[in-house]
């Protein structure tokens, strides 16, 4: 009974983990088309894709007051409802301002839900909360690869060649998943309302690391959020648009690489910004197959830094200060990641060039070879991960 318990409570972790990102990512193929029909600049492109990043930064203060109110469980329910309804609104939507006014209802969907996890986990599998984190981050990974695998070879065949159409079809998994949890998920998260928020002051954290770590993060959340923007719109400027769903599939799918034997060491960080400059190089530089190639080797990067940069606020805070020190490297990264989109579509309309858009991301990947290095790593202590959750 209880390995059937341990295993229905991870289905869910990972089905939420995968709903929040759905969404946020079917765009990501068909911007090309919707950048036609809607007569898109590049800049506009670039708030498109950074509104979700920017809800995103206020994930923990939105979800935390939530929680607080109405408890982790009904938060993530209702979190859910709300991003099913901003996509179907998306797909409605007839000019770039209901877009952007969608896109952002959506999007603070995904802000209140996504802190419940952590906590949800902690519920529902105290004895395994290690195994409850990779559960649902993974969730995540797979949620940005599956609607950029199947968008354009059979949902948008499927939904008449509409991208409105193939847009809103997303929202019937997100819906399905709110059904499983009102069905299933355990008893004991129903009616518990926490204090989250937390009572100790904020004086007292190392607010020098937090903006090191918060930009360390914030290049990772750049290159994923910049590369699933502008690529596809990119590819179709050198005439290569049949190689959009390969190389973002490709992107995407590397980025379920771990990195979990070497967080704490300083190379891996560095060899990822490289390798993440290096592919951009080609990106921009080349108009064939090796996009493909480069791309999986950008998500290869990302992944790294992803994997390596969650580890930052439990392996570098004392365990009193990981939720706190969580919550605003959160906030520093997915504001520099909608900062690094916007310039990038600016880029792109300032230069004439799809390609510019590439450059604002490079540069954004430095602090990864910058500030890493000023980390000091041997204080590391993260075998207390677990107790903060």
């Amino acid at each position: 009974m209880a390995n059937n318990s341990r295993l229905g409570s991870s289905i869910l972790l990972w089905l939420s983990g995968a709903s929040l990102r759905i969404t946020v990512l079917a765009i990501a193929p068909v911007i090309p088309l919707i950048q036609r029909d809607l007569n898109m600049s590049g800049t506009e492109v670039g708030i498109l894709s950074g509104l979700p990043t920017l809800l995103l930064a206020l994930a923990a203060i939105l979800g935390a007051f939530a929680m607080s109110r109405f408890g982790a469980l009904s938060t993530l329910i209702g979190g859910l409802v709300l991003v099913a309804i901003g996509t179907v609104s998306r797909g409605a939507a007839d000019d770039v301002a209901v877009l952007f006014i969608t896109t952002i209802v959506m999007s603070i969907g995904v802000a209140v839900a996504q802190p419940t996890l952590a906590v949800l986990v902690r519920d529902w599998l105290p004895n395994d909360i290690g195994f409850g984190t990779a559960t649902y981050a993974n969730g995540l990974i797979v949620g940005a690869i599956i609607p950029i695998s199947l968008m354009i070879p059979i949902v948008m065949p499927l939904s008449i060649d509409s991208w409105r159409l193939a847009i809103a079809v997303w929202s019937v998994p997100v819906l399905l998943v709110v059904g499983l949890l009102l069905l299933f998920a355990p008893k004991t998260s129903r009616n518990r309302v926490l204090d989250v928020l937390g009572r100790d002051s904020w004086a007292s954290l190392d607010y020098d690391l937090i903006w090191r770590i918060g930009l360390i993060f914030g290049a990772n959340n750049g290159i994923f959020f910049g590369t699933n923007s502008f690529l596809p719109s990119y590819l179709s400027s050198i005439g290569r648009s049949d190689l959009t769903s390969l190389a973002l599939t490709f992107y995407n799918f590397a980025q379920l690489k771990l990195a979990s034997q070497v967080e704490r060491r300083v190379w891996p960080y560095v060899f990822a910004g490289v390798l993440a400059l290096a592919s951009i190089g080609v990106i921009v530089s080349t108009a064939n197959s090796w996009i493909v190639l480069a791309s999986s080797a950008l998500g290869f990067a990302s992944g790294i830094t992803l994997t390596l940069g969650l580890a930052l606020p439990p392996l570098l805070s004392a365990p009193s200060h990981v939720g706190r020190v969580s919550a605003a490297m959160f906030l520093l990264s997915y504001t520099y990641a909608m900062i690094v989109a916007v310039c990038g579509g600016v880029a792109w309309d300032i230069t004439g060039r799809a390609g510019a858009a590439f450059v604002v991301i490079a540069i954004s990947i430095l602090p990864l070879l910058i500030l890493v290095p000023t980390i000091r790593f041997g204080s590391a202590r993260i075998e207390k991960v677990e107790s903060n959750f």
